[in-house]
């Protein structure tokens, strides 16, 4: 029972400290726009979360592969009996595993997000604009790569690149083709995020 509590406990530690990264990507493969900052709260315990994760599934190793008092060991003669697959060292290796890519997510969302048509587009430059746009809400790399996707999915932008550290996306765009308020639409509608003011820069 014990182990059962323990290797619970760590997946949902590990799952808490990965929910403010996960929203992102499903806000952007599930459209839903609104589910992006709902777990945001959670950034600022990430690190605490995965302290914790580590401290349950490390305690839960020790109880494993401890080595067994005399006692114990007779009693399992006794009985005869395997443990269940739920309390057995596989099932902990297991949720190990899923602990450790759920903690990871951030560095391999990227992969997640499907293909963009990759078509050669001929700018005439003095359509080139540049736009700098503040944003509310990125707490990781997810959340770049899922902001970066919303705006190079509009058409006519040529290249975007955020940060979540500074909350800063500046992206490159056919101003004959998109708005910098469409720019601004398609984060706020795909990803959820919300766009507090908007900068044209000179070329």
């Amino acid at each position: 029972m014990k182990d059962k509590l323990l290797s619970g406990g760590g997946i949902i530690t590990a799952l808490l400290a990965s929910l403010c990264c996960i929203t992102p990507v499903l806000a952007i493969l599930g459209g839903l726009g609104g589910i992006a900052t709902t777990f945001s709260f959670l950034e600022p315990l990430r690190p605490y979360l995965i302290g914790l994760t580590a401290i349950v599934l490390g305690y839960a190793f020790y109880n494993a592969y401890k080595p067994k008092k005399n006692s114990a060991i007779d009693c399992a003669c006794e009985t005869n009996e395997k443990p269940k697959f739920i309390n057995s060292k596989r099932f902990l290796w297991i949720i190990t595993a899923v602990s450790a890519l759920l903690i990871t997510f951030p560095y391999y969302s990227k992969a997640l997000f499907p293909p963009r048509n990759q078509n050669v587009v001929i700018v005439q430059s003095k359509n080139i604009a540049k736009a700098k746009l503040n944003i509310e809400g990125m707490s990781c790399i997810a959340c770049e790569e899922s902001v970066d996707y919303a705006l190079k999915s509009e058409a006519g932008v040529i290249n975007a690149t955020s940060s979540y550290k500074t909350g800063i996306a500046f992206v490159e765009y056919d101003q004959s083709k998109v708005s910098p308020e469409q720019l601004k639409k398609a984060i706020e509608e795909k990803v959820g995020y919300k766009v507090t003011s908007i900068e044209k820069m000179n070329n």
